[in-house]
């Protein structure tokens, strides 16, 4: 109960994280324009290294230390603290590297300054813990008034293309402030402060490089994108793919969001040795994952041009063809969030998804600068499936003798078919209907009924099987 407590929470926070830019960005996108927008983009990907350089890997190896610690409280506080004076110093020299390369560039330099804010907000990110704990409360609530206040700040200040440094102070700003909401939530949590003799920094140093290495591959393939797109294609065009980007990314969170619930659990029965109980919960979780997966690809790729249109202005309509190609990453990624995060990492098999992100770093550094200078823009979108899909396959390599494929992938050509049937209907309605926003509504609705009407007659018997008890209950209810 806890876990599907835990999965509303978080799925109910990306609802709201989707609902928030459907505000914001169209209007920041006629504000700032391209360019603004680029800026953000651009000085953006640069600072994300400094950032994750300065974290190690302690989002994660803190989430699961966490995970193994949490049945004794004073391990549990003696862990805490360790990990979080280490992240204090290792901020502490990313900050200084970071003013290094500021006084080395003259182009962007305040716009760099402002991003800076990132970093001493990473300092005090402690989601981590309460992610460990399975406190997924703490974590939602902070993220959405944070973004409100953010939102309202948006429209009170932002009015021109001069704000965009304003614009990159609200973003940068605001997760400084939201991070720090988070300690007055500990002294519940933890015991007393343990002395400072009992606290072994350094043993923690090693552990959290090596989960900093297949982040900061990760990283590579996310940021570098954008930074070389800015290079060899100007502000404008990284701002054209960030904006692809962050709309297929905001769908991804709605589908991994069991990964980020179950990393902390799953953790938890493997620390108990229950390994049955690890391959129950990915089993489960994959189907959920593909059953919502396919339809998001397949779905944004079919109303590309109309939503692209309404949410990012007529300036923005190169952004179309690039959302409808990158749409095809959502199932890859699905699938290495479910094996990665809900496998890989809680059983510590560390080695095996280090690999599998630095291949898919490899294959973007190879592919990038020529994708880009051939295809453009759409470069960096081949050159992004192209990585994820070799993340995916080398984890599902990695596993092939430790778990049942069939298990996990049996009925997916359902989800496939299904999700063919939706696109073909949305796809007609594109064609024969004007553009308007009253039809995109009704394409996306009538999209999902489709969708679920060709399940219906597939009858994929373990997603049914799920959510065949919630159905009857709601009969139950509604019978009596």
């Amino acid at each position: 109960m806890k876990v599907i407590k835990n999965f509303f929470w978080n799925a109910g926070y990306q609802v709201f994280a989707l609902l928030v830019p459907l505000v914001t960005v169209p209007y920041i996108n006629r504000v700032l324009g391209p360019t603004g927008v680029g800026i953000n983009a651009f000085t953006n990907s640069v600072v994300q290294y400094f950032v994750l350089l300065g974290s190690l890997g302690i989002n994660l190896y803190g989430n699961r230390g966490t995970a193994y610690r949490r049945d004794d409280k004073q391990a549990m506080t003696t862990y805490f603290w360790e990990v979080t004076i280490l992240r204090f110093l290792a901020i502490g020299l990313s900050v200084g590297a970071y003013l290094v390369f500021i006084m080395m560039v003259d182009k962007y330099r305040v716009f760099y300054l402002a991003q800076g804010l990132l970093l001493i907000g990473a300092a005090f990110d402690i989601s981590w813990f309460f992610q460990g704990l399975e406190n997924f409360r703490v974590t939602v609530v902070r993220n959405v008034l944070v973004k409100i206040g953010s939102v309202i700040l948006i429209f009170l200040l932002i009015h021109k293309p001069e704000d965009t440094m304003l614009y990159i102070l609200i973003l940068s700003g605001s997760q400084l402030i939201g991070n720090l909401t988070f300690w007055p939530y500990l002294r519940n949590s933890l015991a007393h402060f343990p002395k400072l003799r009992t606290l072994h920094i350094w043993q923690h140093v090693q552990p959290a490089f090596l989960l900093l290495v297949p982040q900061l591959a990760i990283q590579i393939y996310v940021q570098l994108n954008k930074t070389m797109l800015g290079i060899l294609q100007g502000v404008a065009a990284s701002g054209f793919y960030e904006n692809s980007d962050k709309i297929i990314k905001m769908l991804l969170a709605l589908v991994t969001a069991t990964g980020t619930v179950l990393l902390p659990h799953v953790a938890h029965y493997f620390a108990k040795g229950d390994h049955d109980a690890v391959k129950r919960s990915l089993e489960s979780s994959m189907h959920v994952i593909l059953v919502m997966a396919f339809p998001l690809a397949f779905g944004i790729a079919a109303v590309s041009k109309s939503f692209t249109f309404y949410f990012f202005s007529a300036k923005f309509m190169p952004v179309a063809p690039l959302m409808a190609v990158e749409a095809i990453v959502v199932i890859p990624i699905a699938i290495a969030s479910a094996i990665g995060m809900q496998y890989l990492l809680p059983t510590n098999q560390i080695k095996s998804y280090t690999t599998s992100v630095i291949l898919g770093s490899i294959v973007n550094i190879i592919v990038n600068v020529p994708l880009i200078l051939w295809l453009g823009t759409m470069g960096a979108v081949v050159g992004t499936i192209l990585s994820e899909t070799v993340v995916t396959g080398y984890q599902i390599y990695s596993v092939r003798h430790q778990l049942s494929l069939g298990g996990l992938f049996s009925e997916s050509w359902k989800y496939l078919l299904s999700s063919v049937v939706m696109f073909g209907v949305v796809w007609a309605l594109e064609q024969l209907w004007s553009r308007s926003l009253i039809n995109l509504a009704l394409e996306v609705v009538i999209g999902i009924v489709a969708y679920f009407v060709t399940l219906l007659v597939l009858r994929p018997h373990i997603v049914f099987s799920y959510v065949k008890p919630y159905l009857d209950q709601v009969r139950h209810r509604l019978g009596h």
